[in-house]
């Protein structure tokens, strides 16, 4: 096998003055230019703290540290303070290195995830919280290969909402999550490669409203809006609401709790606390009322009637990027646990809680 070419040696000039590079410059981390990027995206220390899970004082003094070294370098800082409460001023030289940052770091991920896939040493996964568990029937299957190899397996939780953005940027070589598609539209899942892991199931409605507050047992979505919502903050119920009723849905129905995860949801509308209703899951919906959730005030569930609305499903999978297992050999850590994913998919299971 024939080596690859190396990098080209420097010239005499150019190695002289990557010796003589000043002092503040080396000093310049890669975690403070991050930093900047993000203080720079959210425009104080305060919502870049948050953003990145540190203390406020500790991005500051990131910062203020960036400032004295460029000050150093070119006589002028990055970043000024101005009034309270006031975004951060970046100044030209500021504005400067945060492209500069942008494309040092987003350059240097590119090339970190292509070596990584070429060498086969890692392979990082992402699942909601409700697919961690099929991920744990596939790796058995490799696991002691893995082990023997020393392939890392790193597993990333994730929300729906977030998989495909990180499956296509790299951030994730293989997703196992759920997504609301349209059966109409066979062009939406395109972009991957597609290995169906659950049966597929219809949004319902869940509700502790009587029979005489919202009678029958199917709701449309005009019925829908009159009624009190228990709405996810983010999720597959959102992404199936902003298709039935548009980007504005919140404005279109009546919000009576807004709650982080569905099981949360379940115990406000037992206890009677919030009455409404809530778009979940068949699986959820028949749990729910089958009392898995809690014994208290009994729940219905309500079929949803889509007849002039897109006919939404739920459906699980294991997705990758298109072309992507087939630019690996076999042995490569991706096909291997597609192949495990492949000798465990069920053929027919219960619903896939959101």
């Amino acid at each position: 096998m024939t080596a690859a070419p190396g990098p080209a040696p420097l010239e005499d000039r150019a190695l002289d003055r990557l010796l003589d590079c000043p002092v503040a410059l080396l000093d310049v981390t890669f975690d403070q230019l991050r930093t900047l990027l993000v203080v720079h995206e959210k425009g104080s220390a305060l919502r870049a703290a948050r953003a990145l899970g540190r203390d406020q004082s500790s991005v500051q003094k990131q910062l203020d540290t960036l400032n004295r070294n460029f000050q150093a370098l070119c006589g002028t800082a990055l970043a000024e303070k101005r009034g309270r409460g006031q975004d951060f001023l970046f100044t030209p030289v500021g504005r400067s290195a945060v492209e500069l940052s942008r494309k040092a770091l987003e350059g240097g991920l590119d090339a970190f995830q292509q070596w990584r896939h070429q060498l086969g040493r890692t392979l990082t996964v992402g699942t909601t919280r409700f697919t961690l568990e099929y991920l744990g029937q596939a790796w058995r299957h490799v696991a002691e290969e893995f082990r023997a190899r020393e392939i890392e397996l790193r597993i990333v939780h994730v929300r729906s909402k977030d998989l495909w953005g990180k499956l296509d940027t790299g951030e994730l070589d293989l997703v196992c999550g759920t997504t609301i598609v349209d059966p109409a539209d066979s062009g939406e899942l395109d972009r991957f490669e597609v290995l169906p892991w659950w049966r597929q199931s219809r949004p319902v409605v869940l509700t502790n409203l009587s029979e005489e507050e919202l009678p029958g047992q199917v709701v449309d979505a005009n019925r829908l809006r009159r009624v009190p919502m228990i709405l996810p903050s983010a999720g597959m119920v959102n992404d199936f609401l902003r298709r039935w009723y548009g980007p504005e849905y919140r404005a279109q129905l009546t919000v009576a709790a807004e709650i982080e995860e569905i099981h949360y949801g379940t115990t406000l509308l037992r206890s009677r606390l919030a009455r409404g209703c809530m778009v979940v899951t068949q699986g959820v919906g028949q749990a729910a009322v089958e009392g898995q959730f809690g014994e208290s005030v009994p729940l219905r569930v309500l079929e949803l009637d889509d007849e002039a609305r897109p006919r939404l499903q739920q459906f699980t999978g294991v997705f990758a990027r298109k072309g992507e297992r087939a630019r690996h050999t076999a042995d490569h850590p991706l096909n291997l646990l597609w192949a495990a994913f492949e000798k465990e998919s069920p053929s027919a299971l219960a619903d896939d809680p959101l």
